[in-house]
Formats: C-alpha cells, sequence, structure tokens
C-alpha cells in the first residue's frame, strides 16, 4: 500500500515563482494527498496564484489545500513547524515556494520509505538553477563540498557522526515520515527547521541520503537560505572574519540537542549518541572560550587538535585555521 504525502510549502511573497513550483508536485506520482499552505504575511498574490495553479492543473478536487495566514510573520523555521504540525499523513515533504521538483522525485522517495519501515528521514541533492531555471552547472552538494566518506558514512547508518561535523541536509529536498514529530516538535528555537529534524532523526532512527538532484535549486537575490561554493579567497577572508558570536550560538545549539536528546532517555537514543553530543557540547564550549588575542589561542587549539575533537565535531583543519586566524 502507498504511502500517503502531505506536502508542508511554506511562503513568503511567492507569486512570482510559485506556478512552476505548485505545477511540479500536480505532476508527481504518487500524488501528494494535501498541501498544508503556511503563508508568512505575503502582501503579494501569493494565496491565489496557488489556488489558481492547483484549478489550471485540474487537481483543486485530488490535492486538499489548506492555508494558515501569519500576521505577524512567524520567520522561516516556525512557519515550517506550523505548517508540518497541520499535516495529517504518513510522509510530510518540506517545500520551498521557489524550486522545481524533477518529475519522478515522489515515486523515487516515497518508495525507499516503503522498503525501509526504520527509515524516518530521507534527502537529496539538488540541480542548482538561477532565478530563470537555468542550470548553473553545479549541485548542492558540489556547494557543499560533500564528501563520498559521508554519503558512506550515513548510508551505513552513521548519520548522527556526519552531523555532529557539520549539517548536509537542506529542507527543501527532504521528505520524513510524520512520526518523527512526536520526538522532534517542538523546535529548539536556536536551529533551523531542517538541521533539527535530521539531527533528531539520526539520533533515534535512520537517516538516509539518495546522492542524485531530484529538485531544481533556485539561487536568487531574495533567497533566504541558499547555497554556493565559495572561492579560495573568500574561504580566507573567511577565516580572517571577526570571531562575533557564532561560537556561542552554536554552543547554544549543541547544548538544545543534548537536552532534548536526555529527554528522549536511553530508550530512544543510543547512549553513545549522547556520550558524543556530550563532547560535542564541551568542544564547542572550548571553542567559544578561546581568547580574543591570536597568540594565546596557539596551544590550546593544538592540544584540542592533537586529541581528534576538531577532526571529530567540525571540519578538521578547515576549523583549526578559523579559530587560529579570526579576529578578537
Amino acid at each position: 500500500m502507498t504511502l500517503d504525502v502531505s506536502v508542508a510549502l511554506c511562503t513568503r511573497n511567492g507569486a512570482r515563482y510559485l506556478p512552476e513550483q505548485v505545477r511540479s508536485i500536480c505532476a508527481q506520482t504518487p500524488l501528494p494527498r494535501e498541501i498544508v499552505l503556511s503563508d508568512d504575511g505575503s502582501t503579494d498574490d501569493t494565496l491565489a496564484v496557488v489556488r489558481d495553479t492547483l484549478a489550471q492543473c485540474g487537481m483543486a478536487d485530488r490535492i486538499e489545500l489548506r492555508v494558515f495566514s501569519n500576521l505577524p510573520p512567524l520567520g522561516v523555521t516556525r512557519n515550517f513547524e506550523q505548517a508540518v504540525r497541520a499535516c495529517r499523513h504518513e510522509l510530510i515533504a518540506l517545500c520551498d515556494q521557489d524550486d522545481v521538483w524533477h518529475p519522478g522525485r515522489l515515486a523515487r522517495m516515497v518508495a525507499q520509505f516503503e522498503a525501509r519501515p526504520e527509515l524516518l528521514l530521507l534527502h537529496t541533492d539538488a540541480r542548482l538553477v538561477d532565478g530563470g531555471l537555468k542550470p548553473l552547472g553545479s549541485t548542492l552538494f558540489h556547494a557543499l563540498e560533500v564528501q563520498p566518506a559521508e554519503l558512506s558514512a550515513i548510508g551505513q547508518g552513521e548519520a548522527f557522526g556526519v552531523l555532529l561535523r557539520r549539517n548536509l541536509v537542506t529542507g527543501a529536498t527532504t521528505v520524513f515520515r510524520r512520526s518523527l514529530l512526536d520526538t522532534a516538535l517542538p523546535f529548539a528555537p536556536e536551529w533551523v527547521h531542517d538541521e533539527w529534524l535530521a539531527a533528531v532523526a539520526a539520533a533515534i532512527g535512520r537517516m538516509d541520503v539518495l546522492p542524485e538532484p531530484t529538485i531544481d535549486y533556485r539561487q536568487h537575490a531574495s533567497n533566504q537560505i541558499g547555497a554556493r561554493r565559495l572561492s579560495l579567497s573568500e574561504k580566507v577572508a573567511k577565516a580572517f572574519a571577526e570571531r562575533g558570536d557564532k561560537h556561542v550560538a552554536r554552543l547554544r545549539r549543541a547544548e538544545a540537542l543534548l537536552q532534548r536528546l536526555q529527554q528522549l532517555g536511553g530508550d530512544r537514543v543510543p547512549g553513545r549518541y549522547l556520550e558524543a553530543q556530550r563532547a560535542k557540547v564541551a568542544h564547542q564550549r572550548f571553542r567559544a572560550e578561546l581568547p580574543a588575542a591570536r597568540p594565546l589561542r596557539l596551544l590550546p587549539i593544538l592540544l584540542e587538535a592533537a586529541r581528534g575533537r576538531y577532526a571529530r565535531f567540525g571540519r578538521g583543519g578547515h576549523a583549526i585555521a578559523q579559530d587560529l586566524l579570526e579576529r578578537g
């Protein structure tokens, strides 16, 4: 029996791009049972465009449209939280307003969930396109510099260890079981919704990845979250940037996840994951508390690197260089 799909579509002034996205949803097999549209204070024709496009596709009676209008706006993460809370079917597909789903996307992903009852969350690569859907000659995973070893580890059931280092999951490519919300809600305010769902899924069950693109991921000036591979000069400039409060924010994120995992307890979360997250918190605290003066950071950073913690909880040499070179 085919699992039914809800689409959690979040919008804000998306009338320009929504027709292509809605048409691509209407062309899927299996057809989603519902679209839960959570609109964050649009002042354009967003809602009318979605309704009209569904009607033009002949789907107004086949795909139920349920609409939430937010005044004042909730922001990206809370908007998605509202949408997924309202979804009623077994699988939930996160959906941005400006992307386009490839033909056969849902069939490919739903089949994985049907064949693997233990699978909680599945994400994929995406083809990067410009505002007019012209391919940019790259993919999301290329922009993120995703390594074959990372994809292999996720495929072998070690997604939690991969996510300890960095997030690879983009919500626009993601489908998950509604049952994941039993433990993921409420979303931690320190986290972006897709990263949080992935981290919780990896901690309590099986998360996996399809390495092929299943959507066109539009890159344009209005992206709230985009993807682009940094050039060498941009990486160098980033390494010498002000430290600011980003390391404190990362510590707060790590603490929020540890708190949720502890609340779930050893019956839901393997002990090795709890211990790993505690160590991640300690490493993030170390980075947040590094001295402002660069020379005073050198020895502690070398010691932390020798213990293997930069490799285990970050991007190894990238993170070491950042901590050595950042100002302040």
